[in-house]
């Protein structure tokens, strides 16, 4: 795997941090999760963008926003935000399974 692809997994992973910060931050009344997510949103779209220097737009795209909407959804779940159900998990397991897909066929 190289450097490219590792960034952009870390940075579709901030996403997940930067989108629970906002939701955290309540419209950025809160000082903390509003500093978290200006840091978390900043590094994700800078690593975004150093990723595709090297990974074609639309996979690098895809594959920051799958892997942060999956983990986003996975947080809310674990935390009870939201529900988890077999159908919810189910979808986003073919959520991830598209992601992975995309890394295969872009080597």
């Amino acid at each position: 795997m190289s450097v490219a692809w590792i960034v952009l997994i870390l940075s579709g992973m901030l996403e997940a941090v930067w989108a629970s910060a906002l939701d955290a931050s309540k419209g950025f009344k809160k000082l903390w999760p509003s500093v978290l997510f200006v840091v978390s949103v900043t590094a994700s779209m800078v690593g975004l963008a150093w990723a595709m220097r090297e990974i074609p737009v639309g996979t690098a795209y895809a594959v920051w926003v799958g892997l942060g909407a999956v983990l986003t959804a996975a947080w809310a779940m674990i935390t009870r935000k939201e529900r988890a159900t077999v159908l919810r998990i189910a979808l986003l397991a073919g959520l991830i399974a598209c992601v992975a897909g995309l890394k295969l066929v872009s080597a």
